[in-house]
């Protein structure tokens, strides 16, 4: 008859073996995980929307937990309207990202660029600690996504054929416009809509597929928009442009990291956040700047003008947020609230 030894025994030694062999397989790993970051802007040349991923990377590895980011600028690693997809999978990790992208998809993200909901940079700020905002973070959280850094950008709009100003400067002018509330508003005022993300914009103007766009700032100057443009509206005292732009993580990736580098990574999105928000104000003066030095008229809405527009955009994108989005009417009435 054959004979066994304890297995209790072997089932221990067998454990202990597999322990050692995880113990030092384990710090090898942890100093190999290098994160990918995703965004369509360009790097390297100023766009304080690179720049604040390149930053988080930079504090992320400076906090020596094993970690690392590798930035992906100009749409260089995935397409911009991809990059929803790819975090709420876990195939991309990190993205500067404007949220209203992913509107086709989730609907309540266009309420992050509803014209004139916003106006200026210190609403943004009263607005990021609002319950509007606690409720679009856990939409972003339940379709599997968190917000590393919140980031407000400020735009206006640029035409080929005329200053655009009050509701009828757009008739007839085929318009670029960052999402579908100030889709709707622009063609209820009688613009033609052609949709395409800002990283498109330059060559639509060239080709002449597009006589206008608005989009930030930022994106107007870093995309070069001013040599193709002839009149710019920026956006001064009365914005009806703003838009959110957060850096975001994928809730799966972030799941996975060990307590002390999801701590390096939020620490450094709020170090980043904080640099955004003192940073992109200075961008409506360097796009006026920009614009002039390149010879591009520059104009800036009146408050007659701004009002006119919210009239149709109340009409318009607000009416249908409110009837077609679930939630739509409570999230517009809780970011009003926000004095």
């Amino acid at each position: 008859m054959k004979t066994h030894r304890n297995p209790g025994a072997r089932r221990l030694a067998l454990a202990a073996i597999a322990g050692a062999a995880v113990a030092l397989a384990t710090p090898a790993f942890a100093q190999d995980i290098t994160l990918k970051a995703s965004h369509q802007f360009p790097g390297g040349k100023g766009d304080p929307r690179d720049e604040m991923v390149q930053m988080i990377a930079r504090d992320v590895e400076a906090a020596n937990v094993g970690l690392k980011i590798q930035v992906f600028p100009g749409a260089s690693l995935y397409k911009p309207n991809e990059q929803w997809g790819a975090l709420t999978k876990g195939q991309l990790d990190l993205s500067s990202f404007p949220l209203d992208y992913a509107s086709g998809r989730v609907p309540q993200f266009s309420a992050t660029l509803m014209p004139g909901l916003v106006r200026n940079f210190d609403r943004a700020d009263r607005l990021n600690d609002s319950d509007f905002m606690k409720d679009i973070k856990k939409i972003v959280d339940d379709q599997g996504a968190i917000v590393i850094a919140d980031a407000w950008l400020s735009g206006g709009f640029a035409s080929k054929k005329g200053c655009i100003t009050g509701p009828d400067s757009i008739k007839g002018q085929v318009t670029r416009a960052a999402g579908p509330a100030f889709e709707q508003m622009l063609s209820a005022a009688g613009a033609s809509i052609a949709s395409m993300p800002s990283s498109e914009v330059y060559s639509g103007m060239q080709t002449g597929v597009l006589d206008a766009a608005n989009t930030s700032s930022e994106s107007f100057v870093s995309f070069r928009l001013y040599e193709q443009a002839k009149c710019l509206t920026a956006p001064g005292a009365n914005a009806l442009w703003f838009m959110y732009e957060p850096v975001l993580m994928s809730k799966q990736v972030f799941n996975r990291l060990k307590p002390e580098q999801q701590k390096a990574i939020l620490a450094a999105g709020k170090k980043a956040q904080d640099w955004f928000a003192q940073e992109v104000r200075k961008g409506d003066q360097k796009l006026i700047d920009t614009y002039k030095k390149a010879g591009v008229e520059v104009i800036e809405m009146s408050a007659s003008d701004y009002d006119a527009w919210l009239k149709v955009a109340q009409a318009s994108a607000y009416k249908n947020f409110a009837e077609k989005v679930k939630g739509g009417d409570e999230l517009i009435k809780k970011a009003l609230a926000v004095q």
